[in-house]
């Protein structure tokens, strides 16, 4: 018997223009592009929200520069950095449920482009826990729509 959560995920794949893996923990979006126009629709869609960026973590570039010193030179991104950001809305609503949901902030939607697709960006974000008291289910619901509402405007 499929649950609920499968079905919305089923659904979901059929109305996303984009290839949507949802594991346990992210949920992630294939597209085709190149990095920069993805990563700016990304970019633009935070700042849609009325968000700001305040920070952009250059994981692949990291990776790529580290790779020598830990005696790994394979490359495992072609490109990839993640958007932080923070809503006060959304961050007060979720701590002030649950002070354990400081964890989740900043929010983080990371772009990246994998050497074994080359062709396709993968835009993905961390999936909230919605767990504990149900003001604190509803928080981290609010979250995740943030996040998916977020991607979709970018991956449109």
């Amino acid at each position: 018997m499929i649950g609920k959560a499968n079905w919305l995920f089923l659904i979901g794949l059929f109305l996303c223009p984009g290839v949507a893996v949802a594991e346990e923990f992210h949920v992630t979006h294939s597209v085709t592009g190149t990095f920069e126009d993805v990563r700016d629709n990304v970019a633009n869609a935070i700042t849609n929200q009325g968000l700001v960026i305040n920070n952009v973590s250059h994981i692949g570039d990291m990776l790529l520069r580290t790779g020598k010193d830990v005696g790994d030179r394979s490359p495992i991104f072609i490109h990839a950095e993640i958007l932080e950001f923070c809503s006060s809305v959304v961050s007060r609503e979720s701590m002030k449920a649950d002070p354990n949901a400081i964890v989740f902030c900043p929010y983080g939607i990371s772009v990246y482009v994998l050497p074994s697709d080359p062709g396709k960006v993968q835009v993905s974000y961390r999936k909230p826990v919605a767990a504990g008291t149900p003001q604190a289910k509803k928080a981290m619901r609010s979250l995740e729509k943030l996040m998916h509402d977020i991607v979709q405007e970018a991956i449109q």
